[in-house]
């Protein structure tokens, strides 16, 4: 069975996702995915680790082009947070570091709180804290 996943994304300007990236927080992953054409990061204490490719080389490996993230969604991925407060930061991180707000941060079902954004390339991210102790009583 597979150990370990990697996310991989297509963007336009590799130096702008990489700073959009470290703004928000993701580790810079060293090693042989950090390229002219590519970038590595590792995400959480699991350690997934999200590739970025230039849009040409990412349509080479997948023979697709990329999802013209303008006008639809193909994923959304979810950061799980410690906080309220670590929802929030995460939500300036990305407004100021270019990327779109697109869900200001609120609270959901009464246990769950979050934001959503899009990053440079317009791909979707949220960041969610869940209340354990709200949510096992729902």
């Amino acid at each position: 069975m597979a150990q370990d996943i990697w996310i991989n994304l297509p963007v336009k300007d590799l130096a702008r996702s990489v700073a959009f990236f470290t703004s928000i927080g993701f580790a810079p992953n060293p090693g042989p995915g950090n390229r002219a054409q590519s970038a590595s990061f590792t995400i959480g204490e699991s350690k997934v680790v999200l590739m970025l490719f230039l849009q040409d080389v990412f349509s080479r490996f997948t023979n697709n082009a990329p999802s013209d993230t303008a006008k639809g969604s193909e994923v959304l991925f979810s950061l799980g947070a410690d906080s309220r407060e670590q929802v929030d930061d995460i939500a300036n991180r990305a407004r100021e570091a270019g990327g779109i707000v697109y869900g200001e941060s609120g609270e959901t079902d009464g246990y769950m709180y979050g934001c959503g954004f899009c990053d440079p390339d317009g791909h979707r991210w949220n960041a969610l804290f869940i209340d354990v102790n709200k949510a096992s009583g729902s």
